[in-house]
């Protein structure tokens, strides 16, 4: 079952706790054992755009989607058994102490 992990910063909670890995630690636990298949940083909102069709109008705009002190900074793509599983990664991720780890199950065409 395949798992979006986004991962969000919260500048309010920067340097407060101790991860219980690095970032590179984590990497390989989660990339080297197969449970991770994809990921990546994301730029800053400050090179998003986003989109919007309305009534036949496409509109541009600048920034994230919504006016938020927290930002999406990256994402993982994992491949575990169930959600019980995804927690355990995510909840090793360090970005899970100083910001929010959002776990969403992928939702196939196929299956809807």
């Amino acid at each position: 079952m395949k798992f979006l992990m986004l991962v969000v910063v919260d500048p309010s909670r920067e340097g407060t706790e101790e991860p219980p890995v690095t970032i590179q630690e984590w990497v390989d636990e989660t990339y080297g054992g197969g449970k991770a298949v994809d990921g990546d940083r994301l730029r800053p909102p400050s090179d998003a755009k986003t989109i919007r069709r309305r009534n036949g109008s496409v509109n541009v705009t600048d920034g994230p989607f919504a006016e938020t002190h927290e930002w999406i900074a990256g994402f993982d793509i994992l491949d575990c058994a169930d959600m019980d599983e995804a927690i355990q990664i995510a909840s090793r991720h360090p970005m899970a102490t100083s910001g929010i780890i959002e776990l969403r199950p992928a939702w196939p065409l196929d299956l809807a």
